[in-house]
Formats: structure tokens, C-alpha cells, sequence
């Protein structure tokens, strides 16, 4: 379907849906380097008010990339729910948005159709929103989940705790891991990125964390961020796994760049459940996202890299993950160019993360050949935490060793906690309490206690 749109004596003409949420699309490098923006800002103005008249079915009959060349297509399609999507089926984009901001839009109601919406629906009204709309609503989203605690409820946040090494040095990451829970991190995960793909080091990570959590009854879940099929022989060999972690994206070929299919994804889940480790809950799986992965493998399709990174979420939500995080400016300023653009991404995968179903969290990030700074990312850490982010990354001085690049630190955690009065994970505060850590109102303490007992053992 052809889309038009006049400004003064002007027509613009967009070629379908694909070309129009792309010029609509806030200017951001990946897309000029796809030669898919807006030429102008008039342009970008004038494919925001045609995109404003879509209505939200045409969605359901105009495919971004065809259903049959695409799984992600397919997933999309085929688990549309038609019922959820009733309260908002004779809505236009533009209504939508409105809809989204009005008090109508409760936390219930939008949980509840959060399985009507398609991950280009989402993209689309997003992109006619101001960053105050997408902090406002996703405000409202609350998405719950549980392994060994509960992560996602309202007035809490969590953190994964990331104790990266170079060169996957035992003691070393033992070091980094007490450092974080000495600071109240780690209740959404200690999720270790491997300096190696050798699965003898990756089985003997896994032992690390599975001895950690077990010896001091820590309320949380272990995870060593490999490939999935690294992952599923590990299992096989009666290696222990808390979450199965696998890197994805929105479209079917870019996912292959990855080594994966849903198919894979389906297995290695249910794998994961067959082991049973969980104690409150069985979300099993930890996906990673990013704006730009299916550009930089060439498998974008045309289409704009924040409508894609939506159909992740869509990938990401089919299997009932526990985390969901966007690795918002990790992938570099390729895609990303500066400390706007990264924040105004941040803020929209939030958005279409939470308003999807997903529990998403966002690693505040940036490399260090982009053109932002520390001061950047407390801007869109604090924009996140208004907004309700589930969870954000500890990293040690925020400086992490092995990856080289830019993230949040503990500090920064208890920065947003002592700002907004966020809590953590209900059983992670209950053992910080029970440990000495931390005073009955969830605050650090400060003073010994067992302390120094609970780092002799865990450095021993």
C-alpha cells in the first residue's frame, strides 16, 4: 500500500509500510547507513503524520518483511491473540498514542493486551512519541518474573552483576561477584560473559557460580553468557545451568548470523526446564538485544533498526524468558553515533520491551569510539529508572575489563535505589537482611556484622 503525505505545495510518497516507519523513524546512524532515513526533517515530519492516520490492522495485513520468508514473520503472525487485541482493533497509530497516555491505559489493561500487539504496531506508535510519553507509559507496564526470586515488581529494580575477566580467572571474578553483593547487586542475575568459548572453562564458570549461590543460599541465579548450543551439551554432560542465554534478533536471517533458529530456542528451553533449578519460578531463559544486529549482518530487510529490534522483543516474549536486555550502545556509534541516540534508543526499547510483555532490562552502554560520555549515561539511567526498567547492569567502577566498553557500576545502582526509593528483588533484599548486608529497611548497612566471616568464606 502506498502512503502520502502533504506538507505546503509538497506530496511525500511512501511505498509502503516498510519506507514509511523507516522515515518516521527519529534520525539515528544505522539508518542513514542503510540509506533508509528521512532525507529531511520535513520528510521525517511528514511520514510521522501519515503514519499517524494508519490504522493499527493494517498491520496485521501489511508484513514488514513477507510471512513467507521470515519465521519471525511467522511467530508474529501466528500467535497474534485476535481477543487481546479487541480494546484497541479500531484504533489509528496516532489514537493509539493517545489511548497510551490516557488513564484509560492502566497497568491491568495494558498487560492485558499486551499479546494483541505486534512488535510493528509498537514501533510504530513509538516512534510518534516524545521521550516523557515513553518514560510515562512504560511506567505503567509491569511485567513479572521468577527463578529463584522475583523480578519486575512495581517499585523494585534489579541488577545483574557482572564480574567479567579477561581471562576467566577464577579468583578474579570471585573478587568482582563479592564486591557486587557487598553492594546489593546481583538479584537479577550473576551472568559472567566468557573470554572463551572453551566449553571445559564455560563448565568450570558454571561450577563457580552453582558453588556460590549454594554455599551461602544466595536468592538469585547463575548465568555464563555462551552460545546456546555450548549451553545444551553442558546440560547433557549434567553440568548445572540456571539460565539458558542466547544473543537474538528480528529477523530469521539475522538470527542464522547468530546460529540460531526458533527451533534451537525451543529446545534449549526445554531443556533448561528439565532440570528443574528453579524455586519460585521457571523462567529459564536470558536473551541479549541490540539496535542494529540484523544491519550489521545484513539481514535487515529495509526495514529500521528500532522496528527490528521490536520484533526481538516479539522472538524474546514466545519463550517466557526471565531477562530481556537491550544492550542499547554496545554495538557502537555505526548504529548509534552519539550520547542522544543512545539515550532516545534506550528509552524506546524500554518502551516496546514493557509494552510487548517483555521483562526488559537495558545495559547502560557505550564504547569508547562513540561520541557520548559517563554523564550521558546517568542522564538515560536516571530516564530509565523513572520509567520502571527492570533491571540494569553492576559492573565493577563501570569500566568492564573484558568486553572494553562503558557500563553501569554497583554505585550507580544504589544511586537510582537511594533517588527513587526502588527495592530490590523481595528475596534477595529478605537474604541481604538475613546475611547482615542490609538493615529491615533494605538499606546497606555499613557497619560488620557477619561481614567479614561471609567474605572470608566466599574468597576462600
Amino acid at each position: 500500500m502506498v502512503y502520502r503525505k502533504a506538507i505546503d505545495a509538497t506530496v511525500y510518497v511512501f511505498d509502503d509500510l516498510r519506507e514509511l516507519l523507516a522515515k518516521a523513524t527519529p534520525p539515528r546512524s544505522g539508518d542513514r547507513l542503510a540509506g533508509i532515513a528521512a532525507a529531511s526533517a520535513e520528510e521525517m515530519i511528514a511520514a510521522r503524520m501519515a503514519l499517524a492516520d494508519v490504522p493499527l490492522k493494517q498491520f496485521l495485513n501489511e508484513a514488514v518483511i513477507p510471512y513467507e520468508d521470515d519465521e519471525v514473520t511467522r511467530l508474529i503472525v501466528d500467535r497474534h491473540d485476535a481477543k487481546a487485541f479487541a480494546p484497541v482493533s479500531s484504533l489509528t497509530v496516532g489514537a493509539f498514542r493517545d489511548w497510551l497516555l490516557s488513564d484509560a491505559a492502566a497497568s491491568s489493561v495494558l498487560a492485558e493486551i499486551a499479546r494483541g500487539l505486534t512488535p510493528e504496531m509498537v514501533a510504530a506508535v513509538s516512534k510518534l512519541m516524545r521521550n516523557q510519553d515513553l518514560i510515562q507509559v512504560a511506567k505503567k507496564c509491569e511485567v513479572t518474573t521468577r527463578f529463584r526470586n522475583t523480578i519486575g515488581l512495581k517499585g523494585r529494580m534489579s541488577t545483574r552483576l557482572q564480574p567479567n575477566h579477561p581471562f576467566d580467572d577464577a579468583r578474579g571474578i570471585t573478587a568482582s561477584i563479592l564486591d557486587g553483593l557487598l553492594l546489593g547487586s546481583g538479584d537479577a542475575c550473576i551472568g559472567i560473559n566468557p573470554a572463551s568459548d572453551d566449553p571445559a572453562v564455560i563448565a568450570g564458570l558454571l561450577r563457580l557460580l552453582d558453588d556460590i549461590i549454594a554455599r551461602f543460599s544466595i536468592p538469585t541465579q547463575g548465568c555464563v553468557l555462551t552460545h546456546v548450543t555450548t549451553t545444551l551439551a553442558l546440560i547433557g554432560q549434567g553440568v548445572p545451568v540456571d539460565l539458558v542465554f542466547q544473543s537474538i534478533a528480528g529477523t530469521e536471517a539475522a538470527n542464522r548470523s547468530f546460529g540460531v533458529s526458533l527451533a534451537l530456542l525451543r529446545e534449549a528451553r526445554e531443556a533448561g526446564l528439565s532440570l528443574k533449578r528453579g524455586t519460585v519460578g521457571s523462567n529459564v531463559m536470558y536473551f541479549e538485544t541490540g539496535q542494529g544486529s540484523a544491519l550489521s549482518a545484513n539481514a535487515h530487510h529495509g526495514v529500521d533498526q528500532q522496528t527490528l529490534e521490536a520484533r526481538a522483543y516479539a522472538v524474546a516474549r514466545a519463550f517466557e524468558p526471565l531477562l530481556v536486555n537491550s544492550v542499547v550502545g554496545f554495538i557502537g556509534p555505526e548504529y548509534l553515533y552519539d550520547g542522544k541516540e543512545i539515550i532516545r534508543a534506550g528509552l524506546e526499547d524500554h518502551f516496546c520491551g514493557k509494552l510487548l510483555g517483555a521483562p526488559l532490562g537495558v545495559d547502560v552502554c557505550y564504547t569508547n569510539h562513540a561520541e557520548a560520555d559517563q554523564d550521558d549515561m546517568d542522564n538515560l539511567l536516571t530516564l530509565l529508572a523513572a520509567a520502571g526498567v527492570t533491571f540494569i547492569m553492576g559492573v565493577p567502577g563501570a569500566d568492564d575489563v573484558m568486553l572494553n566498553y562503558q557500563s553501569t557500576s554497583f554505585h550507580d545502582a544504589l544511586y537510582l535505589r537511594d533517588l527513587f526509593g526502588l527495592k530490590r528483588a523481595p528475596e534477595f533484599d529478605d537474604w541481604l537482611v538475613g546475611i547482615g548486608l542490609s538493615g529491615t529497611d533494605f538499606r546497606l548497612t555499613g557497619n560488620a556484622g557477619q561481614l567479614p566471616d561471609f567474605a572470608a568464606k566466599l574468597i576462600a
